[in-house]
């Protein structure tokens, strides 16, 4: 949203961060007023007023030789820009929600786009949108999340980042703003004193941050490490045993990506419930939305080889895979 102003910024950007960490249920019920499709059309209308001059700007200073769209908001400007100018320019649409898609995004079913999933796929086609429109693909993360790490990078990494070798691991981690209720999910772990060590991931969200570094302090112990905003999220899922997790979409398929189980305490209806159906209809995850129970069940986890063992085997026939490869190819072949 660069160069789109401040007001845009605090709506979209900031707005959002704001209602997903503090108060889910506000965009959980902005999510349900959008289905109304007055809604959505009167929503997609503000935000392309707000952004069309600057995205005209950079559109017809750079002559694209096709436009790949990412955000549902940035679909109805585009299309302006493209017809007033009387521009040709192949547009292609990314739908990065993979299971439970925004409105927004199909309010013009006559657009070309890229889906994540033969579900979302299904429900697109039953809404009137032509098959021939849509193009389904593995879910795309970086090329690094398709490689697994052998037991000897493991240790590396282990030592470097100051986790014993054969230690347990439990990581917390929900993306770029933190996990939503770490703070709590923090001390119930901790205090019940499991045979493992425990990581949080507080992004840039300073005041987890703080309230980690405080209980790390306030229960003197060594097993717990606390990191802020990182690039070492690979490497780091990659040694841990059991991932606690808000269920985004990309941070997910990442973790499932590296074999580890995830254990959901957190989704955004309906935003990221196809995510959670995914990963536990398919038995790859556990769902404990009680933050109170999440000890048992990590407990569970960890000392039941069984139920261990059956999930990681759930997670590898699943056959899952990286469509970063794929899905360039077909953008730099398409128009």
């Amino acid at each position: 949203m660069s160069g789109s102003g401040f007001l845009l910024k605090k709506i979209i950007e900031d707005g959002y961060k704001t209602a997903v960490n503090s108060a889910a249920w506000t965009y959980e019920l902005l999510y349900l007023i959008h289905k109304l499709k007055i809604i959505s059309r009167i929503t997609s209308s503000l935000i392309a007023y707000l952004l069309i001059n600057n995205l005209e700007n950079q559109i017809l200073e750079y002559k694209p030789g096709k436009i790949v769209v990412f955000h549902f908001f940035l679909i109805k400007p585009v299309r302006e820009i493209l017809r007033r100018n009387s521009l040709t320019t192949p547009v292609i649409i990314v739908v990065t929600d993979p299971f439970t898609a925004h409105p927004i995004w199909f309010l013009d079913r006559n657009q070309n786009f890229i889906v994540f999933s033969d579900i979302l796929k299904e429900k697109c086609c039953k809404a009137g949108i032509p098959e021939n429109r849509l193009k389904v693909f593995p879910f795309v993360l970086d090329k690094k999340f398709s490689m697994r790490l052998g037991n000897r990078k493991q240790v590396q990494i282990r030592r470097e980042l100051g986790f014993s070798d054969n230690s347990r691991i439990i990581l917390i981690l929900g993306g770029g703003e933190g996990m939503p209720k770490g703070k709590k999910i923090l001390k119930k772990i901790i205090r019940k004193n499991m045979e493992a060590e425990i990581a949080i991931v507080c992004g840039r969200n300073r005041k987890l941050y703080s309230d980690a570094v405080k209980i790390r302090e306030k229960y003197g112990t060594g097993i717990l490490k606390v990191f802020g905003f990182i690039d070492f999220i690979h490497p780091l899922i990659s040694i841990s045993d059991v991932v606690v997790t808000k269920c985004g979409a990309s941070t997910s398929m990442e973790i499932l990506l590296a074999g580890k189980i995830p254990v959901i305490n957190n989704y955004i209806w309906e935003q990221e419930k196809g995510n959670m159906e995914f990963v536990c209809n398919r038995k790859m995850g556990i769902l404990e939305k009680k933050t109170a129970c999440l000890p048992d069940v990590l407990n569970r986890l960890l000392g039941d080889s069984d139920l261990y063992d059956s999930l990681a085997t759930n997670i590898r026939m699943a056959s899952l895979s990286n469509g970063v490869g794929q899905v360039s190819d077909y953008i730099m072949n398409f128009g």
